[in-house]
C-alpha cells in the first residue's frame, strides 16, 4: 500500500501557496501557484500518488474545490472561525498558513466544514443576488421618502411607491422644490429597474427542476410561502416561528 501524501493549501485571490508532505511530517514540496486554473492542472501533474488536500473556506474556495475535486483521494474544507491553529498563530504568513493547514489534516484535525455541490451553490449565488437587490430597493424607497419630508413634502405613505400615484404627486404638488422634481424620477427609475432585476431572478428560481419540488414541499407545510420557502432551501433550516406553527398544526 503507497503512503498517502498531504497538501496544505493558503488559497487567496491572485495565488495559492502550497505544502506538501507525508505522513511522517517530512516536506517534499512547497511553493506557490498563480491562482488561474492552467497553473494548478500543470502542478498536479507532478505530484506523488495518492495525496489528498486541505483548504480554508473563502470566497475564492469554490472554483478551487469544484477543479481539484475529481483528482485527490480526499479534498476537504476547513471551517475558517475553528482553525485556530492559524488564527491565533503569533507568526503568521502564507507559507506558515498553507504548513499549519497540512499538519492539521494530517494529524486528522482539521474542522472540516460542509461543502454544498456546484449546483447547489450556484443557486445560492443566485439568492444572495436577489437579496442584494431587494435590500437595496428598500433602500431607494427609504431615500425617496426621506427627500420628500426633508422638503416638508405631504404624502401617502401606503401609495408613495405606486406608479400612478408617484407621477400625480410630482405633478400636481407645488411644494416640491424644483431641484427636487429632477432627482426623485432618477430615484424611482432605479427601484422600477431593481424590480424588474428581482422579479426576472425570482421566475427563473421558480422554473428551476432543482428546487422546485423542495419549494413545493415547503410550501405545503403551512410554514412558508414561495418565496420563504426559497430562502429556507438556501439555509437548509427553519425559522423558530416556523417550526412553532408546524408543531401547532400538527
Amino acid at each position: 500500500m503507497r503512503p498517502m501524501y498531504y497538501i496544505g493549501l493558503d488559497v487567496h485571490k491572485r495565488t495559492i501557496r502550497y505544502c506538501v508532505k507525508d505522513g511522517s511530517g517530512t516536506i517534499h514540496a512547497e511553493g506557490t501557484l498563480p491562482a488561474i486554473r492552467l497553473d494548478p492542472d500543470r502542478w498536479m501533474k507532478t505530484l506523488p500518488q495518492p495525496w489528498t488536500a486541505a483548504m480554508e473556506a473563502t470566497v475564492f474556495t469554490g472554483w478551487i474545490y469544484d477543479h481539484l475535486h475529481p483528482h485527490p483521494a480526499a479534498l476537504k474544507v476547513a471551517h475558517p472561525l475553528m482553525l485556530r491553529a492559524i488564527a491565533a498563530a503569533k507568526k503568521k504568513n502564507d507559507r506558515i498558513d498553507a504548513q499549519k493547514i497540512c499538519d492539521c489534516l494530517r494529524c486528522d484535525f482539521l474542522p472540516e466544514c460542509y461543502m454544498a455541490t456546484t449546483a447547489i451553490r450556484e443557486r445560492r449565488r443566485t439568492l444572495r443576488y436577489r437579496n442584494l437587490l431587494v435590500r437595496q430597493m428598500v433602500q431607494r424607497k427609504n431615500k425617496i421618502s426621506m427627500l420628500l419630508m426633508e422638503a416638508g413634502v405631504s404624502y401617502n405613505k401606503q401609495r408613495l411607491h405606486k406608479a400612478g400615484y408617484f407621477r400625480e404627486l410630482l405633478a400636481t404638488n407645488p411644494d416640491i422644490p424644483e431641484g427636487l422634481r429632477s432627482l426623485l424620477p432618477v430615484c424611482r427609475e432605479t427601484v422600477v429597474r431593481l424590480s424588474k432585476t428581482e422579479s426576472a431572478l425570482v421566475r427563473s428560481l421558480e422554473q428551476d427542476s432543482l428546487l422546485r419540488e423542495r419549494v413545493e414541499r415547503l410550501t405545503t407545510a403551512g410554514c412558508a410561502g414561495p418565496r420563504r420557502a426559497q430562502a429556507i432551501r438556501r439555509s437548509g433550516r427553519l425559522c423558530p416561528n416556523s417550526a412553532t406553527n408546524i408543531c401547532r398544526r400538527r
